[in-house]
This record gives structure tokens, sequence and C-alpha cells, in this order.
């Protein structure tokens, strides 16, 4: 595993400031709810399992500083706060889920003293991340055998070790694959405009010494029509129940070019990217962000001023394109509807 992106240690959460990388390895500390809602935002953390981490932090913080009489007066407080973390990314259903189990952690513990009670949720926020870290290990397993060894896996964005609490969800995958003994190379989109994956995916490999080449995102199809790529296994912010799946703008695309030429089409996700309350992909909010991260690289302008911009930051892939969503309980193959909320609500 080549980096934990977010680490807590003597009351302070410091996150690794993503936007950065790979030039630059600064740390960022945060002890205050409303910087968290500000790092999220402004990706400083970024993919759908660290952002449900960071959100769990953020509503203990946000706790901390809560003065209230009783639960039902603190309960007031609380919702506040997770409204404003809430408010951030819409498209990443962990943010929505690690914020549910807070507020669930906080009803459950409501006999508690208000001291007590915010030394919980602090707790159940570091239970998230050991959470996180320890299901993208068993995720990771469960799609390693898919890999086939000496394979060229390709991947579009970040869904490694700085996309979670550490380990990642599709490079977890690969990461599993090598670990088990097999060769394994990796072709890293680079993801247009925040480019994750010539910044993030291809600087965590080298970290881990697994072969990685960065191309453009339109090179993708030349190089399967080449016979040069054996599959393609990407990370999810949110899985409808009936498995269309959002991912990073440009994934959709992927897709269509894997399906054409033959090649496996795999999301790797943790459980609390399926959202079982959402029948399809045309029910999930797609997140617009700021036309200049389209028109400038940092302060440089690419294109004229002025110059119509759209900038969706996901899009939806449908589920008959997909080949299988990998689970820490479990493979989803064929029929997703069914399959997907029998893994949801496995052993509970």
């Amino acid at each position: 595993m080549s980096i934990k992106p977010i680490l807590y240690e003597n009351n302070v959460l410091k996150m690794i400031d993503q936007r950065l990388l790979p030039v630059e390895e600064l740390w960022l500390e945060y002890t205050d709810y409303r910087a968290v809602a500000e790092a999220i935002k402004t990706m400083v953390v970024r993919g759908a399992p660290a952002i449900g981490v960071a959100a769990a932090f953020g509503a203990a913080f946000g706790a901390r500083e809560i003065v209230a009489e009783s639960y039902e007066a603190f309960s007031v407080e609380f919702e506040k706060v997770c409204a404003v973390l809430g408010a951030t990314r819409p498209t990443a259903v962990n943010l929505f889920w690690a914020l549910d189990r807070m507020k669930r952690c906080a009803d459950a513990h409501r006999t508690l003293s208000l001291a007590g009670l915010k030394a919980r949720l602090i707790g159940e926020a570091m239970e998230i991340a050991a959470e996180d870290l320890r299901l993208n290990r068993t995720l990771g397993k469960n799609g390693a055998e898919l890999i086939p060894d000496n394979a060229r896996v390709l991947t579009h964005c970040n869904a490694g070790a700085l996309a979670t609490g550490g380990y990642g969800t599709a490079l977890g995958v690969i990461r599993a694959a090598v670990e088990a003994g097999k060769k394994v190379a990796v072709i890293a989109d680079e993801t247009r405009p925040w480019l994750q994956g010539a910044r993030l995916t291809a600087w965590e490999l080298q970290r881990d010494n697994i072969p990685v080449t960065l191309i453009c995102d339109n090179m993708a199809g030349h190089l399967m029509s080449k016979g040069e790529i054996d599959c393609v296994i990407v990370g999810a912010d949110r899985i409808a129940a009936n498995g269309d799946t959002a991912n990073k703008i440009g994934t959709y695309t992927v897709a269509v070019l894997a399906r054409e030429h033959g090649l496996p089409f795999y999301v790797a996700a943790p459980i609390s990217t399926i959202d079982l309350a959402i029948p399809d992909g045309s029910h999930i909010p797609i997140e617009e962000r700021d036309r200049r991260e389209v028109t400038h690289s940092g302060e440089r302008q690419l294109a004229p001023e002025g110059v119509a911009v759209r900038n969706p930051a996901f899009d939806v892939t449908p589920a008959r394109l997909i080949t299988a969503i990998i689970t820490e309980r479990g493979v989803a193959r064929g029929n997703y509807g069914v399959e997907l909320k029998k893994l949801a609500t496995k052993d509970k």
C-alpha cells in the first residue's frame, strides 16, 4: 500500500493535498468541520470512499463545537453540521452514507453525557476509516481472480489508495492481483480536466513499483484496437439499484469502447457506494464544476476568453456495459437488480 491519504492523530485530521500531487506532497491539518467541508468541495480530498471518511471526521468535529442542554437540542445543531458537509459534492453517495451513519450513531448513544456522545462520534469516524481500509483489502482479493496473469489493465481516473482510506478499490484489485503473484501492467487514462490518472494513479503505482503507462484519454480506443489492452477496471461514485454506475467523466466512453472490442469492463466499489434507493442512473445527480477547470491548467489559459464551457464531473455507464461489479461481499454479475440487493443485504 503506497499511502494512507487521511490520518487522524492527536485530535487532528491530516489529509494530503491531492491538488498538488505529484509535484508536491503537502499534508494539511483540520480541526474544524467547515474547513473539512471546504477541503471536500475544493478536492483537497477526493474519491467517494475518502470523501466519506473525511465527512465522518468533519461531522465529529462539528459535534465538538455544539453546546446543548439536551440531546434534542444537540440533534438540531448536529443536523445543521451534517447539512453543511452534505452540500459539498452531490454525486458521491459515500458522503451521505457516512453522514447518515454518524447521525445514527448519535441517536443510538443519545443517553450518554454530551462529552461522552462527542467522544463516541470521534470513535465512529475512526471506525469508518479503519473499516474502509479493511473492506478495500477484501474487495481487492475478491476481484484479483478476475485479473489474468500478464494482464494489461486500463483504468480511468483514480480509484486507488488516494481515493479511499487506503489500498484502493480498482487499484486495490490490481494490488491484490500483484500480491497474489500475478504480473500486471496498468494503462492509466490521464482523465481530463483534473488529470487524476496522470497526477495520482501514475504517482501511487510508481511508488508501489507496479508498471504503469500513461495515455491521453483519446488514445484508449486505438490501443484496444491494437490488442494492447486485456480488460478495464474502474471505481464508482454511486451505483444505482439496477447497476447503472456513475464514475468520473469519460468512464462511459471507455465502457462503450470496451464493449466494441470485446473486453471485460469491471467496476470495483464498496457496498456503501450502492444506492438501492435510486432505481437507475437517470436519477443520479451529476455535479457540474467550475468552467475554469476546463479553460485553464493552473494559471495557464488554454481556451479563448468567454467561450461556452460544460464541465460535468461524472457520467453514467449503463449496467448492460458492465461485466461485473466487485464488492467486499462478493462479485455481482448478470441481473444486477437482484444481485446487488443480495450483496447489499448480505450478513444483515
